[in-house]
C-alpha cells in the first residue's frame, strides 16, 4: 500500500481549513502533531484530513472545541455513541433555544417597525422598543 503524504498547504486546500487554524488545532491538541520531513516540514496523511474535516464540520454546526474534543475521544477515553448523542442533543436544545430567541426578537422588531410612522411624528416606536419604553 502506498503511503500518501500531504503538505499543510494541500491539507488546507483539501479540507477548506486555513493553515493558521490547522496550526492552532495542533497547539491546543485537537489535531495530533504530524511527523516532519527531514527538512522540518509537517507531513500529513489522509487520516489527518479526515479528522480535520470532522473538526471543521463540527465547528460549522456550532459545536464548541470542548464538545469536539469529547467527540474525538481526546479526553480520557473514546466516547460511546450514547455519549456523543448526549452532546449532540444538548447542542440541539441550545440551537432550538436560540431560534426561539431569534423569533421573539423578530416579532418585537417587526411590531415596532410596523408601528413606525417613518419620521412623521415626534415619537419613534423603534427607539421606544430599544430603550424599554414599550
Amino acid at each position: 500500500m502506498q503511503h500518501i503524504e500531504i503538505t499543510i498547504g494541500a491539507l488546507s486546500s483539501q479540507t477548506g481549513v486555513n493553515i493558521e487554524t490547522i496550526r492552532y488545532y495542533e497547539r491546543v491538541g485537537l489535531m495530533p502533531q504530524p511527523p516532519r520531513s527531514a527538512g522540518g516540514r509537517r507531513i500529513y496523511s489522509p487520516a489527518f484530513a479526515r479528522r480535520l474535516t470532522f473538526i471543521r464540520r463540527g465547528r460549522e454546526l456550532g459545536f464548541s472545541l470542548g464538545d469536539i474534543r469529547s467527540m474525538t475521544g481526546l479526553q480520557d477515553h473514546s466516547p460511546t455513541c450514547g455519549e456523543v448523542y448526549t452532546l449532540a442533543t444538548r447542542h440541539l436544545d441550545e440551537i432550538r433555544s436560540k431560534i426561539a430567541d431569534l423569533k421573539r426578537m423578530e416579532r418585537a422588531i417587526s411590531k415596532a417597525a410596523d408601528a413606525c410612522d417613518r419620521n412623521r411624528g415626534p415619537n419613534c416606536p423603534l427607539i421606544d422598543t430599544l430603550s424599554g419604553r414599550c
